[in-house]
């Protein structure tokens, strides 16, 4: 994790290769009028971010440049100018974070565009300020830092830092101190997210995913279970076990327990864990499964929004629940009309075995509510439809509306897009079987939230529980954007944390 500390000299004594300041979007100065004539538009430029602490020849210096280069302070723009008078650093960066950052508003744009500024600055001694005098923005500068600073190792490679080291240049009480710890936690925990996720297939599967939790926990307050294949079928762990039989590589199930003493709430996170799905029988077309390691992101993101719940310390007991396995087809594979019996005795008629995800999340969703959780979480990358409705923003559903609520908040506190969905009521006879209690999908419409549906009859009853789908924003095969490198992107960690936190 790149060595991020917090500092109080001034920016301009600031040593090191680069000083990042902050630049504000400035609104149109046209008038209503004005509209009507783009001759006599006259659009403003950006401004410096308050808070930077620069002496005036050098914020004048800097004044010059961003109206001779029309900087606009977008999120993501970045200008790099050298030899600027007044601070010690060797280049100044003025990175674009749109609106001026209001401290109880939304600091995502924050976030992003000091992610980027950190991205771009490979190899380097950094510094950056932060655009205000409050904890907030402090927190939101730090967080933005930590999951810029990523960047993606070769195959079988430890992920290294885009940087050398940050030092971020704002309030030195307690509370900021405190936030930037807690910012290094959550980089830790998305940048071993995003491992797991740009690992390939033939280096993560079940087995070695166990291997990685395992030496992941040591050292830590976090204990690890795992169950193998002959577990699985003693234990009735049916879905999983169906799931995972066509492929030479066994399934599991890993179960990873922090438990505080007295803590004030107790939560299951569960996570969907396909290290590789080819569609089994009802395979994909060859184009279909480019992305396809990438489907064990919710398993990845449960992992870690555990081992980072542990590190700060929260008096909130969480369980992690990954259901992992291998879809793949083969004389051994499940096929369509078989009815297996899941964890706790509900038997589901096998439709299509592409949508194999919701077999593994309703199992280790039966064995969750077996332990009375004061609620579960599950998170997986399930539906294609969920991408088609919402691309980058994961859906949100839930057995209980203050809850789904609740979760929603902790995203929107984090700056993890989320959107609240429906589970339709008219959409649960789609689901019926003659040769099972249940079938495992229902037809082409509401495909998201039919999938909802299916995982809500193996909750405990009276368990609230909410279900996330991150089939979009889990990985980015475009271009590197904001925070968010090229590969896994580590979504959900932070919302799951953040509801942890929301229990404290």
């Amino acid at each position: 994790m790149v060595n991020l500390t917090l500092s109080t000299r001034s920016a301009a004594d600031a040593s090191g290769d680069a000083l990042v300041v902050a630049l504000v979007a400035a609104a149109s100065r046209a008038t209503a009028a004005k509209r009507d004539d783009a001759a006599s538009t006259d659009v403003a430029t950006a401004t410096l971010a308050p808070g930077h602490g620069l002496p005036r020849k050098t914020v004048s210096h800097l004044t010059s440049a961003i109206a001779d280069l029309e900087l606009k302070g977008s999120v993501g723009e970045l200008t790099r100018l050298n030899a600027v008078p007044g601070v010690s650093s060797r280049l100044v960066l003025l990175a674009g974070i749109g609106e001026a950052p209001v401290e109880n508003g939304d600091l995502e744009d924050l976030r992003k565009g000091l992610g980027a500024a950190v991205r771009s600055l490979p190899r380097k001694k950094v510094t950056v300020v932060v655009p205000g005098s409050s904890t907030a923005l402090a927190a939101a500068t730090a967080e933005g830092v930590a999951l810029g600073a990523y960047a993606p190792a070769k195959a079988g490679a430890t992920s290294t830092d885009v940087v050398e080291s940050v030092a971020i240049v704002g309030p030195g009480d307690a509370a900021s101190r405190k936030a930037v710890k807690r910012a290094v936690a959550l980089g830790e925990a998305v940048a071993y997210c995003r491992d797991l996720v740009n690992l390939p297939p033939n280096l993560l599967y079940p087995e070695t995913f166990v291997d990685s939790l395992a030496e992941r926990v040591k050292g830590t307050k976090v204990k690890l279970k795992s169950y193998d294949m002959k577990a699985l079928r003693a234990g009735g762990f049916g879905g999983t076990v169906g799931v995972g039989q066509g492929s030479v590589n066994d399934p599991r199930i890993a179960v990873l327990t922090y438990s505080p003493s007295r803590p004030k709430a107790k939560i299951a996170f569960v996570g969907k864990g396909i290290t590789f799905d080819s569609g089994g029988l009802c395979i994909k077309p060859a184009n279909g499964m480019l992305t396809m390691k990438c489907d064990m992101a919710g398993a990845a993101a449960v992992a870690a929004a555990v081992l980072a719940v542990a590190e700060l310390g929260l008096p909130v007991a969480v369980t992690g629940y990954l259901g992992l396995a291998e879809n793949m087809p083969s004389a051994s594979a499940q096929r369509p009309s078989d009815v297996v019996t899941m964890r706790g005795g509900t038997t589901v008629e096998v439709l299509n075995t592409d949508a194999e995800g919701r077999m593994v999340l309703g199992d280790c969703i039966a064995l969750a509510s077996e332990e009375s959780p004061d609620a579960i979480v599950d998170v997986a990358t399930l539906t294609g439809a969920q991408v088609i409705a919402l691309a980058n923003t994961a859906a949100v559903m839930a057995n209980d509306d203050a809850f789904r609520e609740r979760v929603v908040a902790a995203s929107a506190t984090v700056g993890e897009a989320t959107w609240p969905m429906p589970l339709p009521k008219e959409l649960r006879p789609s689901l019926e079987s003659i040769n099972a209690d249940l079938a495992h999908k229902g037809g082409s419409e509401g495909g998201m939230l039919t999938a909802g549906i299916f995982l809500s009859e193996f909750v405990g009853e009276g368990i609230p529980w909410s279900h996330i789908d991150i089939a979009g924003p889990a990985f980015n095969d475009k271009g590197a954007t904001g925070y968010w490198p090229k590969g896994g992107t580590g979504f959900g960690v932070r919302t799951l944390v953040g509801l942890a936190e929301s229990y404290a």
